[in-house]
């Protein structure tokens, strides 16, 4: 994979360096079109939603998540102003829908990228039961797009459904970044270091990145750990807001 634009953030006194071969940014306006022509071909994952075979099994809505209300995210909003945010691990849009609420009630004109591979985690079926199952797929990924359009965010919210990590790449190969980026995926030390390292690359000078699980009973299964060492090895402060992690 050909190295990805890095922009390091955000004091004026940190040389940006320069590598060659770099990807540059893409115009935040054109990250939609870019993205429904490159994953979707061109076809809004929304049309004609949800198919005959599908429609019967879905709820209305099912939103669920952990720590997707906090007040964190219209703090990080407010203070962002994003015209673009990448969600990395987005399960049933809890945290995404309710991002693309806030930034409606402020009254800016965000696109909010959801990655995930949407199949869940080996054995989350013994805490999950409320997404229903055919042949063998967990309907995750429509009741993901159930829920964003009961909540009328199809607009401003696109998911991505493959892997986070190989997504990332990819967003990096094609200079789509963005201004605040949540990073809650997978919760073991190597899975969110992977994550955080790449979703950083394509955050943009000034920008924030953020996640959950600093102060629950995940933070000891390594989300602290990989934050924290991130952080040292950049030269940057955690701060915490409430159970989140924020790093600007």
């Amino acid at each position: 994979m050909p190295s990805c634009h890095v922009i390091y953030c955000p004091r004026q006194e940190r040389p940006q360096p320069v590598r060659p071969g770099l990807f540059q940014p893409v115009p935040p306006e054109t990250i939609r079109s870019i993205i429904l022509n490159r994953v979707y071909n061109g076809t809004s994952p929304y049309e004609n939603f949800p198919p005959p075979h599908v429609a019967e099994l879905l709820r209305p809505k099912r939103v669920k998540g952990w720590g997707s209300y906090g007040a964190v995210f219209e703090n990080l909003i407010r203070k962002a102003q994003p015209k673009t945010i990448i969600e990395v691990g987005t399960f049933l849009g809890a945290s995404a829908t309710h991002m693309a609420q806030l930034t409606r009630q402020l009254g800016l004109q965000t696109q909010i990228l959801c990655l995930d591979d949407f199949r869940g985690w080996p054995g989350f079926r013994d805490r999950v039961d409320y997404v229903p199952v055919q042949n063998g797929d967990v309907l995750l990924f429509a009741q993901f797009l159930q829920n964003v359009i009961y909540l009328n965010s199809s607009e401003s919210t696109l998911p991505i459904p493959f892997t986070t990590g190989s997504t990332l790449e990819k967003l990096c190969e094609w200079g789509v970044m963005a201004d605040l980026i949540e990073v809650d995926a997978g919760h073991d030390f190597h899975s969110a270091w992977s994550d955080i390292n790449r979703a950083y690359k394509l955050l943009r000078p000034g920008g924030v990145m953020f996640g959950h699980d600093y102060f629950t009973k995940y933070d000891d299964r390594g989300v602290r750990r990989a934050v924290d060492l991130f952080a040292k090895v950049n030269g940057f402060k955690v701060n915490v807001d409430g159970q989140h992690w924020v790093i600007e």
